[in-house]
């Protein structure tokens, strides 16, 4: 049996026109119509994350076969709209200069003025946040898996069983797993630690390659273990 096509997207993070670069390509490749998995990061750091979930939320709505991963900056803005707040072991909130929140709010519209209280620009954002994005925010998945892959936005706790997975390492991980070097049944496909570009090293795929810090959006199409990544010449092997 042939081994079935599948393309993923690496960070996004408020980058709309990398992201319709990337779904260019992807509707140019010559196995376009395969699903889609994006690994999440969608918001913060670029400069119109409103616009970027506009995008993901109308071609789910439309019915395109996208699969869309929770990226710990996606559960960040989540939890700072439904008052939940950062979950532990999280030590930044949201809005924090290294996050990003601020900027992603502003691309809403809504006044962070630094002498606006938390609580107000909490009000503000609940209404300026489309209902859409919200419940997209709220559907977000932590992991999905293929018979050769397995997509995740940080990777997983080596030695794990994917079913006792934790939520927190599947969006937050780096060492263990970055530093394990074993076979994990299957291909380990992430993001969240940014890079230079995609980076194969056989039991895993990092495709974060940087986008939030003005990189190039990595968009690749994989067939069990392979993995290529789209270019404007096409296919470059990984």
């Amino acid at each position: 049996m042939a081994l079935q096509p599948i393309f993923a997207v690496g960070d996004i993070h408020g980058q709309p026109d990398m992201l319709r670069a990337a779904l260019d390509l992807i509707d140019a490749d010559a196995d376009t119509g395969a699903p889609v998995v994006f690994l999440g990061d969608y918001v913060d750091r670029g400069p119109d994350s409103r616009a970027v979930l506009d995008i993901l939320a109308n071609g789910l709505a439309e019915g395109r076969p996208w699969i869309t991963l929770l990226g710990n900056h996606d559960r960040y803005m989540r939890n700072f709209l439904n008052g939940s707040g950062p979950q532990y072991p999280e030590r930044l909130g949201w809005l924090h200069p290294n996050i990003g929140g601020r900027t992603t709010l502003e691309s809403y519209g809504v006044d962070v003025g630094d002498r606006r209280t938390e609580e107000a620009i909490r009000r503000d954002a609940m209404q300026a946040v489309p209902a859409a994005h919200r419940a997209f925010l709220d559907r977000l998945r932590t992991m999905h898996l293929t018979e050769d892959q397995i997509f995740a936005h940080a990777g997983i706790r080596p030695g794990v069983p994917l079913d006792q997975q934790e939520e927190h390492d599947l969006i937050w991980i780096r060492d263990p797993f970055l530093m394990d070097t074993r076979d994990h049944g299957r291909l380990v496909v992430h993001g969240h630690t940014p890079q230079q570009g995609p980076v194969h090293l056989g039991n895993r795929l990092n495709l974060d390659g940087g986008a939030g810090f003005g990189r190039p959006l990595s968009a690749a199409v994989l067939r069990g273990r392979d993995a290529w990544l789209l270019g404007k010449g096409g296919r470059i092997k990984l």
